[in-house]
């Protein structure tokens, strides 16, 4: 049986910077959506985050207003709310720079074979495990900017009836339990990203894109996949060759060299998943 989530046991591990600059951190049995949750709180002081968890969200949002379901108590649902000091010239990218960071706090607990698909998912197996939302609050004092940053992993989905029929966009459902070996518990886990995503947040805010442009393709799900992406415009076809610099993703088409910023990633063949061996986060 899977324990509760427990506020002092998540708070207790936390050490140093990320200790100290913790507003509040709140574990909620059920509420609507941790991240509109923060949206509507009072933004923290620069330098500053708050965090809300939930056993479980009635109404979990993903991106473009998709809907994130999870069963009750079977993942980590966690929002995370840090005000910049100022914007930060490389924003777009910063829903990449936290996947980095999401999987980096998981592979020291033990996690392998994570990989990212742009911009937001985390899959396993050529199945999601999880997905990150960004959201940013208009400022409250000049030159600031708050984002808060929604996390939803699947823990352990075993004991779902059916769970690889769980529909998603990569086809079906994973979970932690599918690339870890000895299982820490979801307090564990969730300590974890606070940590990863607090870190990853002040690396981004003083050195921006950089660190984390070169880690994305060790973890680069689509690379080298024939893909098709469906935006504003027509859609785009072709073979994937990772991201630019800004975060575009870039695709070789039968016309050239096309960078797309926005959209949803599909695939031309109805099989998901190279044939030639899926790129893994190892």
């Amino acid at each position: 049986m899977i324990s509760q989530l427990n506020a002092d046991s998540i708070r207790a591990p936390i050490t140093g910077p990320t200790r100290d600059q913790l507003d509040s951190l709140e574990v909620f049995s059920e509420i609507e959506s941790t991240n509109s949750y923060l949206m509507q709180q009072p933004p923290p002081p620069p330098g500053r985050y708050r965090v809300a968890l939930a056993e479980h969200q009635t109404a979990g949002r993903g991106r473009q207003e998709n809907r994130w379901h999870s069963p009750r108590s079977t993942g980590v649902c966690l929002s995370l709310s840090y005000t910049f000091a100022s914007s930060p010239e490389s924003l777009p990218c910063l829903t990449l720079a936290i996947g980095v960071g999401v999987i980096e706090a998981l592979e020291k607990l033990g996690a392998r074979g994570i990989g990212l698909k742009w911009p937001n998912d985390l899959i396993v197996r050529d199945g999601k495990l999880g997905g990150i939302l960004t959201e940013v609050r208009s400022p409250a004092r000049d030159g600031e900017l708050t984002a808060v940053i929604g996390i939803g992993i699947n823990y352990d989905l075993r004991s779902i009836p059916d769970s690889e029929a769980i529909a998603t966009t990569v086809g079906h459902a994973t979970s932690l339990a599918d690339c870890m070996n000895g299982m820490p518990s979801r307090s564990t886990v969730s300590t974890a990203l606070i940590e990863g995503v607090f870190r990853t947040l002040t690396e981004f805010e003083a050195d921006g894109f950089g660190r984390f442009e070169r880690a994305w393709e060790r973890f680069d799900w689509l690379r080298g996949q024939r893909i098709v992406v469906d935006g504003s415009g027509d859609p785009v076809a072709g073979i994937c060759q990772g991201i630019d610099s800004d975060g575009a993703l870039v695709v070789q088409t039968g016309t050239g060299r096309q960078r797309v910023t926005s959209g949803n990633v599909g695939f031309s063949h109805p099989s998901i998943g190279r044939t030639n061996g899926t790129r893994r986060g190892m």
